[in-house]
């Protein structure tokens, strides 16, 4: 009777086979819901209004701003194109369908309660930022332009909640799309490998090509914005290069919302997974994504809100800091990712399907396929960003210069290659790396664990020399480019740089795609398991899932190198910003005063202090779902039979409030930490004569917190990526397989990286950016 029910796809025989205790009412924002609400004609005349609106401002600001519109319109129809033909693909059998349906409910609950406790964080931070700065003393550049108290925090407010807001919808965007094509990726597995790959590529596009989009939108309305309303370039007005400062509020709102998205994603997502992982096939045996496991549903849900909206946040964020450099060119950046949306797009479709049907050949894996459009847009990337740079960056006063600059781009693509490169060859198991790492699981879990951690700290050599290499590179590349100042000083060193970093994030979309790809595979394995499909499509997505364990070691490696680049533009940005406020030279941090080094000290502390709360936040969350996992197996114990069903409902609930309880406190750390610090340390300045003694100390912290964030967040996400497919490795039938004592060593080693990869080592991405963009707002306080 069991077999029966087997071969006609009814597991739980008793019961009729629906996740309703994970259903939950319509989760999309109330600000998507009142549109759909709209009569579709007049939503339309609504767009073109808007539409002539924008148009009509970037008009009035230059040429380039319209041509930054128009691209970020057309890519809005590319990526609707993209969503067309993803939908329309088939969602497979019912059964597929139902556990589809009950991952997207869960998933769209979680993220409707997450950002209503995110949105609410931001509104108060807004009204304390707005307090600060309708206090704090002006500097002689916006007095001398008019831009008073009132105006400007009024224009740093408004720029937070909007780039809050942005941020918010950049990770809605990502989880939207992931929920609905995992199902289609796994039908699609049934019939071609090529065909369910170019599904999870599309639709991880369509996700990567908005954020991009919206990210570079964003900062050009608000530039278009203020550069007509407060009449930037006129005489006796604010310049244009003092317009970023404005905007920096922009970015802080990105970095506080991709901070909290990240921390309670990651710490859900991995909570399930570690829960699912040791009771499931370390107690009971059972395979991965197994449908008799509690947990699973949970698990699978957490790949959309960890990775994919918490991914899509952090992009977006990356893209902002970066677009609003000290250099004052902000035209540039925008223009460089405009043709980063083309030239992506372009490495998006070149990824095709076949007709041919079965396992892919070892000769044309999927890495290989990714790879090859990489290489297309790297390539395309090249061409572009040279085109961008003597179009925007030629001078009369240096002729050569757009040349250097355009070597600095070069410099920041080949970082970008070489990151993505390292990160393949430790956390990739055809390369001996992970492949030592799964033979130490040979002689059981300790050895794993030892072979796991020696691998991460190793993993840090390479991707610091590189990038040591980059900002030296670029820094000096600029610095000869021939542009002076008034008194004959060159003045190209710092913006070479930034171009570098521009360079390395000229292919983010791309990248973004290749890190979406990730969890949709991984969900599109679980819906094929818990739905019992053939072997043969398991062995398909197995395939899928460990290459976009890869290609999301590479997406962290990627982030991190262009967050170090960054972290060097906003730390110059912020000395900037403090000698105008203090009317006082600040070109150097000299940490031989006792005050500073131990400002250092701190930076450091904070980055191992939230990497511990945020492991430990996985781990108590993780031993709730251990006892609800083990409960329900003693309470039912035909769920091993497939008698009775599991309660999947309870695991949901129990991973989604505690990942909102747990994110609280590692968030505050962040946010708290240097402003306390800058106070602190002000008020003794004040008592000892040093009146710029706080801004010192914080900027050690600032400086010291990158480096050290730097070198934890690549220990973190390759020793986590490492665990994770050696694991598969061994799973692929290596080291005696599935359920021998090297797979429960793998599993182990796996279970400890999960938080390290998904939940810290992220979520350290974004605290880096985020601690540079809150001491630029913040330092007012700290005179």
């Amino acid at each position: 009777m069991m077999e029966a029910d087997m071969e006609n796809g009814r597991l739980y025989p008793e019961r009729p086979r629906t996740f309703s205790t994970v259903r939950t009412k319509s989760s999309l924002p109330p600000i998507f819901r009142v549109l759909m609400r709209i009569n579709p004609r007049a939503f339309i005349v609504l767009l073109l209004l808007v539409f002539s609106g924008v148009l009509y401002v970037g008009a009035s600001t230059s040429p380039i701003v319209l041509f930054v519109f128009c691209i970020c319109t057309l890519s809005l129809f590319f990526s609707l194109y993209l969503t067309k033909w993803v939908l329309a693909k088939d969602e497979g059998p019912p059964e597929m369908s139902e556990i589809s349906d009950a991952i997207r409910d869960g998933a769209e609950g979680f993220f409707r309660t997450q950002y209503g406790t995110i949105s609410k964080m931001a509104c108060i931070l807004a009204l304390v930022i707005l307090g600060i700065y309708l206090f704090r003393s002006t500097t002689p550049q916006q007095e001398a332009s008019g831009v008073g108290r009132t105006t400007s925090a009024y224009i740093t407010v408004a720029s937070f909640l909007l780039g809050a807001l942005c941020s918010g919808i950049a990770g809605f965007v990502g989880m939207w799309v992931s929920v609905r094509a995992n199902v289609r990726v796994s039908s699609a597995a049934r019939r071609s490998a090529r065909e369910a790959l170019q599904i999870a590529v599309r639709a991880g596009g369509f996700s990567a090509i908005v954020v991009v989009g919206m990210a570079v939108f964003g900062v050009a309305i608000l530039y278009a914005t203020f550069y007509v309303w407060l009449e930037v370039d006129s005489p006796g007005s604010m310049k244009v290069t003092d317009l970023p400062l404005l905007l920096v509020g922009y970015g802080f709102g990105a970095s506080f919302v991709a901070l909290f998205a990240q921390l309670g994603g990651g710490i859900y997502t991995k909570a399930a997974d570690v829960g699912a992982d040791l009771v499931g096939k370390v107690e009971q045996g059972i395979p991965e994504d197994d449908p008799r496991n509690p947990a699973v549903i949970a698990d699978l849900v957490g790949d959309n809100v960890g990775d994919c909206a918490a991914r899509g946040a952090d992009l977006f964020e990356s893209i902002a800091a970066e677009i609003i450099n000290p250099s004052g060119f902000i035209l540039f950046p925008l223009v460089v990712h405009s043709f980063d949306l083309v030239i992506s797009s372009v490495g998006i479709l070149s990824i095709r399907g076949t007709r041919d049907s079965g396992l892919i050949s070892p000769i044309e894996d999927p890495m290989a396929i990714m790879q090859k459009g990489y290489s297309i847009t790297i390539l395309l990337a090249v061409v572009t960003f040279g085109v961008s740079t003597r179009w925007l960056l030629y001078t009369e006063q240096a002729p050569s210069a757009w040349l250097n600059f355009a070597l600095c781009g070069l410099v920041g693509i080949i970082t970008a290659y070489a990151f993505v490169w390292i990160s393949k060859y430790y956390t990739d198991y055809k390369h001996e790396p992970v492949r030592l790492l799964a033979l130490s699981s040979s002689t059981g879990h300790g050895t794993n664990i030892i072979a796991g951690v020696s691998l991460g700290l190793e993993s840090t050599a390479l991707p610091v020399l590189v990038i040591s290499v980059a900002i030296i590179s670029a820094f000096w590349l600029g610095h000869t480019s021939g542009l002076v100042d008034e008194s004959g000083n060159p003045t190209g060193g710092l913006f070479g740089t930034a171009v570098a970093t521009m360079g390395m994030l000229s292919t983010a979309a791309y990248v973004l795609t290749m890190d979406m790809f990730g969890p949709i595979a991984d969900n599109a394995g679980g819906i094929v398991e818990m739905s019992q499909q053939p072997e043969s499509v398991r062995e398909i997505t197995d395939i899928l899932d460990a290459v976009g364990n890869t290609t999301k070691a590479t997406t962290k490696g990627f982030a991190i190198g262009s967050a170090a680049l960054a972290s060097f533009l906003l730390f110059s940005a912020y000395m900037d910003e403090v000698a105008a406020f203090a009317q006082l030279p600040f070109k150097e941090v000299d940490i031989a005063i006792p005050e500073v080094f131990v400002g250092g000290l701190l930076g450091s502390m904070l980055i191992f202090l939230f990497s511990a709360w945020a492991c430990s936040a996985v781990g108590r969350t993780a031993q709730e779902v251990v006892n609800e996992v083990r409960r329900q197996f003693i309470e039912r114990p035909g769920i091993m039979d497939y008698n009775e069903k599991p309660d999947y409902g309870r695991c949901v609930a129990i991973v989604a409030s505690a990942s909102l309880r747990e994110m609280i406190r590692p968030g505050a750390l962040a946010i708290i930490s240097p402003m306390a610090v800058g106070i602190i340390f002000r008020m003794l300045g004040h008592a000892t004569g040093q009146p710029l003694l706080g801004a010192k100390v914080v900027a050690a912290m600032l400086m010291f917190a990158t480096v050290a964030g730097i070198l934890m967040a690549l220990f973190l996400n390759t020793a986590g990526g490492a665990w994770d497919n050696a694991k598969k490795y061994i799973e692929t039938g290596a080291l005696g397989g599935k359920g021998s004592e090297s797979h429960k060593a793998a599993v182990t080693g796996d279970t400890v990286g999960d938080p390290f990869k998904d939940t810290a080592g992220p979520s350290i991405h974004v605290l880096i950016k985020m601690l540079a963009t809150i001491t630029l707002v913040m330092a007012p306080i700290f005179l």
